[in-house]
């Protein structure tokens, strides 16, 4: 199996991530690429007509793309605990937190696009504002769900596709909005992702300084 990577990009670090989580990590090459939305990659596009990182090649050399359908098709390959969980109210609940953190990703990318590859001229305040509030909500609401008494609503020690789509949006506003400061008014966020920080997986996948172009 091979998984075109990056080492900055967020939605690599949660499959890289839960293969990690799952031991599936030494079963997958990892191929780093450099992609930009102005940048062609043709070994990147061959894979995936988007032209985006991950994108995963399985065994029989199906495509797979994007870092929801690989995580999905990675978790059904181990006989661990699931980061998926079943159907029920849990999966539902895990698989939303995952399109919030993902959200919350793509309006801190497309603000990065903006403020990086747009020429100077060309840029849009307003642009800017409106992804920084879909990124302000985002985050109030991991904060909400922090903040909640019991560990069967809040998050707890919890390790599945929804908690760590969670931190890797939470590391990327670290690695990428420094200054926006995320934890101001969100002590139970910042305390829970000061835990989930820890984890080997989370220590293994830390992003680099590296292109400041790349996402």
């Amino acid at each position: 199996m091979k998984l075109h990577s990056s080492p900055t990009s967020p939605y690599v670090r949660k499959v890289r991530i839960l293969l990690l989580e799952t031991g599936l990590d030494d079963r997958v090459e990892q191929v780093v690429q450099a992609v930009t939305p102005i940048a062609l990659n043709k070994e990147v596009n061959a894979d995936n007509p988007m032209g985006k990182v991950p994108a995963f090649v399985t065994d029989d050399g199906i495509s797979l793309y994007d870092s929801p359908v690989i995580c999905e098709y990675l978790d059904s390959l181990h006989a661990g605990a699931k980061m998926f969980p079943p159907s029920g109210p849990t999966r539902w609940t895990a698989i939303r937190r995952q399109a919030l953190g993902d959200g919350l990703l793509d309006a801190a990318i497309l603000g990065r696009y903006e403020a990086t590859l747009r020429p100077e001229g060309y840029r849009w305040p307003d642009w800017m504002d409106a992804q920084m509030l879909k990124i302000e909500r985002s985050l109030d609401a991991m904060a909400a769900e922090a903040a909640e008494a019991t560990e069967d609503v809040g998050l707890g020690d919890t390790v599945d596709i929804g908690t760590i789509s969670f931190a890797c949006a939470l590391g990327y506003m670290d690695f990428r909005y420094d200054e926006a400061d995320w934890r101001a008014g969100r002590p139970a966020l910042a305390e829970w992702y000061k835990g989930f920080a820890q984890r080997p997986s989370m220590q293994a996948t830390e992003a680099p300084n590296s292109d400041p172009l790349a996402r």
